[in-house]
Order: C-alpha cells, then structure tokens, then sequence
C-alpha cells in the first residue's frame, strides 16, 4: 500500500500570497483531506496531532524556514519519536535555507506532483536528507519546546531586526533582503557608537555538555543543525571531536582581528592564528545552556529567555527530508 502524503500550507509565505490560491486549490483536489491549511499555530498543532494519530508518514511543507520550523516542533510533541515521519519541503517563504540544505528545489504542483508519484511507486525514501533539529526548552515545564535548524544570539539577533525592517523586508526577495542587510548593518557598523556596542558584544554564560559554565560578552553565537547555508557561507568548524548534533559558533565581544577576518571566518576558512585565538570557538554538541538576557532568533522567530534567564539547547532526534 503506497505511504499516504500530507500537505502543510502556509497561504501567508511570499510565493503563495503572489499565487493567488491557484496551487492551494490544485492541492486540495488532488490530496482531499490531507490538504492541511492552518490559520494559526494551534490549527497547525491540532492538524498535525491528528496526522499521527492516522499514522501519515510524510509531511510536504509549503512555506518558509518559519513555517517548518513550526511544523517540526509540532511533529516532535506529536509524534512518537521512534516513528517520526519524513518530511519534504515546497520552498515559498522569505528564507528557504533549510530547503536548500537538504535538496529540496521544486514547488508547488510539480513538487507535488513528483512526491505523490514516488509514493505510488514506493520510492520516497529513497533520496532523502537527515538531519537533526535544534530544539529550544525553558526550566518553566509549561513552555513548550521549540525546534528549528538555524539560531543565534548578539549580532545575529541585531542583524535579524534589520531584516525585519519593512524597508528591507517588504521591497526585496530573500536573496536580495540578506544583501541588503549586509549593506546597512555595515554602514551602521561604520558610526563608533554603533561598531562599540556590537563589538561590546551582549552579556551571556555558555555551557558546552554539561561542562564548565564560561561566562563572557559575545559577539556572536550561532547554532545549527544544517549541514550548509547558501552562497558558500559556513563559520564553522571542528576544534575537537564532534560530540553531538549541534553545530556551533561562538565569537567573544571585541574579538581580535575581525575587520580583516570576518569574510574568511564567514567562508569557513579559519586561519591557524584565528584557532589559537580563544575569542573565536567552533564545534558540535549535544547540549548547550544559555543564560541571557538577549532574545534568541530561531528560523526568524524571536524568543525570550525564560524568568530565570536560561535557553536550554539540544539536539533533536534524526529527521528524514525527501529531496524533490
């Protein structure tokens, strides 16, 4: 018996609003009740949950980072973690990083299409991607965890504001929106008010696996569960050997030689006097406590720390996405 597919539509992502609906009505007829097209975040919960309970094996998603992102966490809570289903991905939203790592190009119909062919043919695991999410958790028991595939805190979340910014947002695409917020975080950067207070770096305490808690401004911290970012972007390597899913950058405030190497530590091409330097860190984990005050950006949500100020860091179970 072929594997049933589900659809998750998001008719608020950048693609579907300029669709006009034309791809949601093919969708619901060719899927019937496995068309799923939540208004809210709870809608989008309760339909998932009742995914499980019918046992649906793949989940297409057509949205954004933000909407998978929201989708994982819903799969997670809902399915038994032994038996998560595989998910694919219809890119439509303003980022679309998490498609682009793990192989997913093609939209709408001919997404569609495709995965509805394999799964006649028995053929949708076949070609997938694995990867491990990161799930965000609060000490308070009654938050409910959130995972995602990219996050970061200081100047990611200053940098993710700018995004934010209907000048920015609004006018440009994806692609175009990240150059120019490149652009104006730079010509901010260049004001000394500005370029002390983002080299300052904003007040936290790490801890990496349980181990000793390091308690430092930083600059910059990221955490991912991709396994790469476009246009040849990757700040990240290996001091150690790997001891979890989770994928780490952590640069201190004021951190020596940045102007001169900030396109090298973006490239990934880390110089040995860079490595030495313990301004700059790079590695995996399993676990990683932040005690903050900063908000944390994940898929471009943001999210406060808990009343006790601690974002608790972990790393997902594996995930299957099918390319398409």
């Amino acid at each position: 018996m072929p594997e049933r597919v589900a659809l998750i539509h998001n008719p608020r992502s950048r693609r579907n609003i300029r669709n006009a609906g034309q791809f949601s009505e093919q969708a619901r007829a060719a899927l019937g009740p496995l068309f799923v097209c939540p208004e809210g975040r709870d809608e989008l919960v309760a339909a998932i949950e009742e995914l499980a309970r019918q046992d649906v094996r793949v989940i297409a998603v057509d949205g954004g980072d933000g909407t998978i992102s929201h989708v994982i966490s819903a799969v997670l809570k809902a399915y038994p973690h032994e038996r998560l289903p595989a998910l694919s991905i219809l890119p439509s939203g303003n980022t679309n990083l998490i498609a682009g790592d793990v192989g997913c190009s093609l939209r709408e119909m001919p997404a569609l299409t495709r995965l509805l062919e394999r799964a006649r043919e028995g053929t949708l695991m076949n070609d997938v991607s694995w990867r491990q999410p990161v799930v965000v958790s609060w000490t308070d028991p009654d938050r409910q965890p959130v995972a995602g595939m990219f996050c970061g805190l200081a100047a990611f979340t200053r940098a993710i504001e700018l995004a934010h910014n209907p000048a920015i947002l609004d006018r440009y695409a994806h692609d175009t929106a990240i150059f120019a917020t490149i652009l104006w975080g730079l010509r901010l950067f260049l004001r000394k008010k500005v370029r002390s207070q983002w080299l300052g770096g904003t007040p936290m305490t790490i801890t990496v696996d349980g181990g000793a808690p390091d308690a430092h401004s930083r600059f910059l911290f990221l955490c991912t569960g991709l396994h790469r970012i476009s246009r040849g972007v990757w700040p990240f390597w290996l001091d150690s050997s790997p001891t979890g899913g989770l994928i780490y950058l952590d640069i201190l405030g004021h951190p020596p030689r940045l102007a001169r190497s900030i396109l090298s530590v973006l490239k990934g091409r880390i110089s040995s006097r860079l490595r030495a330097s313990n301004a700059y860190r790079s590695g995996m984990a399993a676990t990683i406590s932040i005690s903050t005050r900063d908000r944390l950006v994940m898929d471009g949500e943001e999210l406060e720390a808990g009343s006790d100020g601690l974002l608790h860091l972990t790393e997902g179970p594996r995930m299957a996405f099918v390319r398409c």
